[in-house]
């Protein structure tokens, strides 16, 4: 979902955010989920927005007959065109800039060019024909919903208009004048701060559902995943095996690779269990580093671990097996059991299969009877199933 970490989102909430601004990479996932929301609705409000504000050509002609030709131009020659070309532009370059500059074009020109027609107009029904602007204002903070910054400029840019046109059109004596700038001024502030806490509410609600979501993505990484050494668990090769067999994708043919800490008891005897435990985190890591972007990494039980590689080779699971072996090795975690100065290794079975004849239970039964075979040849080896040579020695560092 989100490349915003738990601990970002819940320093984000301790912090607040009255400024309505987050973290920069919180914001930047913020105005993407923004972006996609508004611009999903746009062609709704489009043409909702644009039939009604074409109906109005109704009341221009009942109450503006004087300017009626100019306000049908202004309404269908150049309102329209601009709103769809408009929208078609935002659903092209999908940025929170491109959204919120066609918000303050229709706000603003929904108030601009029939205003400025009526400039020029004698008609008695001025003051009840500018009240229909009332309408562009809740369209452009309810429907469009702009950010609270941009909802400021515009409704200033929208009040400014309004009121300068008014004011030219020369209808209005001063009470009356001071009236609408009284009207719209209270207007256009509680308008503002309905946006000001809708959009609060909306990035709190953002910041829940994006840490809901990190929460449920940490429990599912938890539960696929052994405590201990941080490899995947029984549970997941059940779920890795049914993709790799019987996936939508299924692999063609599957190489495991089955480890075995040597003499892992008596370490444990020797050593202790808190650094028998490290010693298997150690050791886990070395697998994980090894096993490659496209192997799985089991703890398989105990000091057992398994790795799984789709659709590779056995030469190439032979290779993986004996860089893990010598990383292992050469780690030099000292196993006093088996003597002073001797070190931790690891025994290794390879087998190979294909998923169309082979189980998952057949392919590590076979890469467990080279891991007995490696135990048998003397520890700190890779074998491999089906090798009348089962004794693969690479060449060593020793």
């Amino acid at each position: 979902m989100a490349t915003v970490s738990l601990e970002a989102i819940d320093r984000q909430i301790a912090r607040g955010f009255k400024a309505l601004r987050f973290s920069p990479a919180v914001e930047a996932e913020f105005l993407q989920e923004y972006v996609a929301n508004r611009v999903k609705l746009t062609p709704f409000w489009a043409v909702i927005g644009t039939l009604i504000y074409d109906a109005v050509f109704i009341g221009d002609a009942t109450m503006m007959a004087d300017v009626f030709d100019k306000l049908l131009i202004v309404r269908f020659g150049i309102f329209t065109p601009f709103a769809i070309i408009s929208v078609l532009a935002v659903r092209r370059w999908r940025t929170a800039l491109n959204y919120e500059l066609l918000s303050l074009g229709i706000g603003t020109l929904s108030i601009l060019l029939p205003m400025s027609v009526t400039i020029y107009s004698q008609s008695p029904y001025m003051f009840v024909y500018q009240n229909g602007n009332v309408a562009a204002f809740l369209f452009f903070v309810i429907a469009l919903r702009p950010r609270f910054h941009i909802v400021v400029i515009g409704l200033t840019l929208m009040c400014g208009v309004l009121l300068k046109t008014a004011k030219l059109n020369g209808s209005f004596d001063d009470i009356t004048y001071s009236g609408l700038v009284s009207f719209y001024i209270t207007i256009a502030i509680f308008l503002a701060l309905g946006a000001y806490f809708l959009e609060h509410t909306d990035r709190m609600n953002f910041l829940n559902r994006l840490r809901a979501g990190l929460l449920q993505k940490q429990l599912e990484h938890n539960a696929a995943r052994d405590e201990l050494s941080g490899l995947l668990n029984r549970r997941s090769l059940v779920q890795v095996a049914t993709d790799l067999w019987k996936g939508r994708s299924p692999a063609t043919h599957v190489c495991a690779i089955m480890l075995d800490i040597d003499d892992f008891k008596l370490y444990n005897d020797v050593h202790g269990h808190l650094e028998g435990d490290e010693c298997l985190r150690t050791v886990s890591q070395c697998i994980r580093d090894n096993a490659g972007e496209k192997g799985f990494a089991f703890r398989y039980g105990g000091e057992e671990m398994l790795v799984l590689l789709p659709n590779a080779d056995v030469d190439a699971a032979c290779a993986i097996a004996e860089a893990i072996r010598r990383a292992i090795e050469c780690m030099n975690i000292p196993h006093l059991g088996k003597g002073r100065g001797q070190v931790t290794t690891a025994s290794l079975g390879v087998a190979e299969g294909p998923t169309a004849t082979v189980s998952l239970e057949d392919l590590l039964n076979r890469a467990d009877a080279a891991l007995y075979e490696a135990k048998r040849s003397g520890r700190n080896r890779v074998c491999v199933s089906g090798s009348k040579q089962l004794d693969l020695e690479f060449a060593r560092e020793n």
